[in-house]
């Protein structure tokens, strides 16, 4: 009796051990064909991500004449609509204006009087002006240049027609799971976890690079991988909050809509309406559109609409799916007002999940060569003579 109970633990514990020898490989197996089949498309994700966390010195570094403002005392926006009038082309009609939160110009979007018939992201005309004396110092398209192809990557992978934002999304959660599957292959299977954080785990310097900066990489990763996910999916990420998207007008179908081709109210009025319901810093106005005639000023975290018949002005109610938890979730994806730590943190996220893109596939190359190597010696050892002469 004695015997068969030490035989059942024996065998209770070697099920056991052999649960969690099945469960690793399966992690492994998870871990390892999303590194190699979506590698393609992490690699450029990434490098994008880290390269917008600084837009603002990355398109200054590119286009210098932008940034070469004289100060950052602010006039009225009256007057930098009478510059931005002189410049715009036939047809053009003002859509937005955009004041400067941390330095660097204003800028001014114009668009053409029709909206456009090919779907994606309206084209704008940009003109970017000197905030202390509306000196106009660039004009430019939206869709010019190399950070609006950075931006274009990271978000939809260049991918038109709202299924590269899908794909974008979807390599969010893939991302997401890789974290968490790459902490569990990380913690030792055997001894203590602080074994994790030594160099020689593996006999090539390749896996150890993969090993140590995954297990340092996998918290900020977790979270730009949920964040991304968020932004794609808000719906779905909103109702887990209590911030789902009811339904409501198309967005894209507002932006894409041509502003009016003159505003009874003019702008520092609008303005003024605005301020007086809403205390804050403005950060932007929007013009009136066919489709919607009320102006919308962003007043700090607010945005105000302003009738522009008769004036009236009103908070807007958020906008779907623009509620705390998402804001949040954008500044923590983008790094945007999150400080230099955090901006960092973020910069180091979009850099190293391409550098284990790479060694991962790396290590499973070697990995196939090896055991390819295996049959090929096996061959040569049965062709061989069994003695000598």
């Amino acid at each position: 009796m004695f015997f068969s109970a030490i035989a059942a633990e024996d065998e209770d514990g070697y099920e056991k051990q052999m649960t969690k020898y099945q469960l690793r490989r399966w992690w492994f197996q998870v871990h390892k064909w999303i590194g190699i089949t979506l590698a393609v498309l992490i690699i450029p994700l990434s490098l994008s991500g880290a390269a917008l966390v600084w837009h603002d010195a990355l398109d200054g570094a590119i286009n210098p004449q932008r940034y070469r403002t004289t100060g950052s005392t602010l006039r009225t926006p009256g007057a930098y609509v009478a510059a931005a009038r002189a410049r715009l082309g036939p047809g053009e009609r003002l859509a937005m204006l955009t004041l400067p939160e941390h330095g660097g110009p204003v800028t001014v979007a114009a668009a053409p009087a029709r909206a456009p018939d090919r779907p994606g992201p309206p084209q704008r005309t940009m003109i970017y002006l000197d905030p202390p004396t509306a000196r106009v110092l660039d004009v430019a398209s939206s869709a010019a240049g190399l950070v609006r192809f950075v931006h274009v990557l990271h978000g939809s992978l260049q991918i038109p027609g709202g299924w590269g934002r899908m794909l974008v999304g979807w390599l969010g959660v893939a991302m997401l799971v890789s974290s968490v599957s790459g902490l569990w292959l990380w913690w030792p299977s055997v001894g203590r976890w602080t074994r994790g954080f030594r160099w020689r785990r593996r006999p090539d310097t390749n896996s150890n690079l993969h090993h140590l900066l995954g297990f340092w990489i996998s918290l900020p990763l977790f979270v730009l991988s949920l964040t991304g996910a968020w932004i794609a999916f808000p719906t779905f990420f909103g109702a887990l909050v209590g911030q789902g998207n009811p339904r409501g007008p198309d967005r894209m179908m507002q932006a894409r809509a041509a502003p009016v081709a003159a505003a009874r109210l003019p702008v520092d009025v609008a303005v003024a309406r605005a301020t007086a319901l809403a205390h804050g810093k403005v950060r932007s106005i929007t013009w009136p559109t066919e489709k919607k005639p009320d102006w919308a000023v962003q007043v700090g975290p607010r945005s105000v609409s302003v009738a522009d018949d008769d004036g009236v002005a009103a908070l807007a109610p958020e906008r779907a799916g623009q509620g705390g938890v998402a804001r949040l979730m954008r500044r923590l994806h983008s790094g945007e007002g999150m400080g230099p730590v955090w901006q960092t943190i973020v910069f180091i996220g979009g850099i190293l999940p391409a550098v284990l893109a790479v060694t991962g596939v790396i290590m499973w190359w070697r990995t196939r060569a090896r055991s390819g190597a295996k049959p090929r010696l096996s061959a040569v050892a049965e062709r061989a003579p069994a003695g000598g002469l």
